[in-house]
């Protein structure tokens, strides 16, 4: 692996979870540690006007939730911490999925009353498909929570990954005492605050001073838990961990802050310094000398009074450095940055240079799409960023004449994004928005009309599900768009997308022509 210290000291990651599970809190006590914040913002409260650090956008502060990965650098003990904090919300999936090629590990919170939700699998399957190494937070145990072995259970079954507690809950909601540390062999008691760092007890759980703690009941009914989990569950292996075999589950409540820095400081001892990348051409060493990187995401408006887009890039190997020309692959020529940024949510500073596994902000006017690569020179592409088969569709119309030049500069920038997708229909020339889910189409409204100064409206269209078409075979394609002629469209590639009106028109077009490959992700 690296052995360049600048790249071992690196460790980035992305926190994702089922909406409500208490990403942001957590995200926000981290910060809290880093010493990057003074004072954590409460995600709900109103009483506070101080919203969450991650949550930066109009949209976000309204509703109390992320609909968008911000990203965070803060320095803790001798490592680089990257955070990325996603958004839970189904109908941001994509971003949350295209986030995860950008990491080299992921924390997954669960909430320790509802346990493992629809979101929380889905996420676990992308983290199975790359292998990615997973700790998990069972929050919120100052609330009623199920029995942690249930959850424990419930984890293992669910997530299908083999998993070992490192800390234990001392019972949950009013009684909760705190936890104790299997990792380090300490106890930690409870004390609801949401600044104060709890004190931390050394403790031989065989002697009088547990029973002095906790009391006589509660110390029996922790040895008797403690014998039980060396007994079911295999001790702890770093190589498995790092493998994407055993996921390590830690306890606490991210709200009062408690179990977070344990979290934190097994965390960076553990967690995986930057992983080689794989390029369609070769694998990617981190400490290769000469600098790659792709652009994962792009956001417009971080600055509302400067119509500016940033364009996150990866750093994959090598170092960056400001003002150096580099070689954008897909227009296969240089390009010089002059102030490349990295974040705190939505402050961001200039900096002189960044590593492999950092994450850069580079401005955008329009020359970068997401899965672009940048490198010293050499032709690579890197791959992995999929558009998914949207679910919801309707038609866009400009609802004030006046302003047809934002609106199209608008759904471009967003398209850019990566928010939703464009589909041109050929039969009648009209644009229909695909996205996941519906609260994408408010999120689009609401900034197109707030960032943009352009306003929308929708019209119904009733679709099933786009699909990309390719075939080896021309004339029967020609006599597939002839038949489906007002079905047909063209996405912003230029590429021919079907759009089916129901799952059993698609059924049957699948088999009446059988040499055109229907294809559910825009990646082939």
């Amino acid at each position: 692996m690296a052995t360049n210290p600048e790249i071992e000291r690196r460790r980035t990651f992305a926190i994702v979870a089922h909406p409500d599970a208490g990403k942001t809190s957590l995200t926000e006590k981290f910060l809290l540690f880093g010493g990057q914040i003074q004072v954590a913002g409460a995600v709900k409260s109103n009483k506070i006007k101080k919203t969450a650090t991650s949550d930066w956008m109009d949209i976000e502060k309204q509703r109390g939730i992320s609909v968008t990965t911000s990203v965070m650098e803060f320095d803790y003990k001798d490592y680089k911490v990257n955070i990325l904090d996603t958004p839970g919300h189904q109908d941001f999936a994509e971003d949350t999925y295209r986030t995860l090629t950008a990491v080299d590990s992921v924390i997954i919170v669960v909430d320790g009353a509802k346990g493992v939700e629809t979101q929380t699998r889905k996420l676990m399957e992308v983290c199975r498909m790359r292998n990615t190494p997973v700790i998990i937070f069972v929050n919120k145990m100052d609330r009623e929570a199920k029995d942690p072995f249930d959850l424990m259970d419930e984890l293992e079954e669910e997530l299908v990954i083999q998993v070992r507690p490192l800390t234990w809950p001392i019972e949950s909601g009013p009684r909760f005492k705190g936890v104790y540390n299997l990792y380090e062999h300490n106890l930690n008691l409870f004390q609801p605050s949401k600044q104060v760092v709890t004190e931390k007890v050394e403790v031989n759980i065989h002697t009088e001073e547990l029973d002095n703690r906790i009391g006589h009941d509660l110390a029996d009914k922790l040895r008797g838990e403690l014998e039980l989990i060396e007994g079911v569950y295999p001790e702890f292996n770093v190589n498995e961990y790092l493998k994407g075999e055993v996921a390590p589950v830690f306890f606490g409540s991210a709200l009062n802050n408690f179990g977070v820095e344990e979290l934190l400081n097994t965390f960076v001892e553990i967690a995986p310094s930057p992983r080689p990348v794989k390029a369609e051409e070769r694998t990617v060493m981190p400490d290769e000398p000469k600098f790659t990187g792709f652009v994962f995401k792009i956001t417009a408006n971080i600055d509302p009074n400067h119509r500016s887009c940033i364009a996150f890039c990866k750093v994959c190997s090598g170092k960056f450095s400001r003002n150096v020309p580099y070689y954008h692959v897909r227009h296969d020529k240089t390009m010089r940055f002059s102030s490349p940024t990295q974040f705190m949510a939505q402050r961001k500073t200039t900096v002189d240079e960044a590593w492999a596994g950092d994450i850069i902000g580079l401005p955008d006017n329009g020359t970068f799409k997401i899965g672009d690569t940048l490198t010293e020179g050499e032709k690579l592409h890197f791959r992995g960023l999929p558009s998914f088969s949207p679910e919801m569709f309707k038609y866009i119309e400009n609802a004030d004449p006046m302003k047809q030049k934002q609106l199209a500069k608008g759904i471009d920038q967003l398209m850019d994004e990566g928010v939703a997708q464009l589909f041109v229909n050929q039969f009648n020339g009209r644009k229909i928005i695909g996205t996941v889910g519906q609260l994408q189409f408010e999120v689009i409204q609401y900034r197109l009309e707030h960032e943009y100064n352009a306003k929308c409206r929708w019209e119904p269209v009733s679709l099933y599900k786009a699909c990309w078409i390719e075939s080896d075979d021309p004339a029967e394609l020609e006599a597939f768009k002839k038949r489906k002629y007002q079905y047909m469209a063209k996405d912003r590639e230029g590429r021919d997308v079907f759009l089916a009106d129901s799952g059993y028109v698609l059924q049957m077009a699948q088999m009446d022509f059988k040499h055109i490959k229907f294809h559910f992700t825009s990646e082939f």
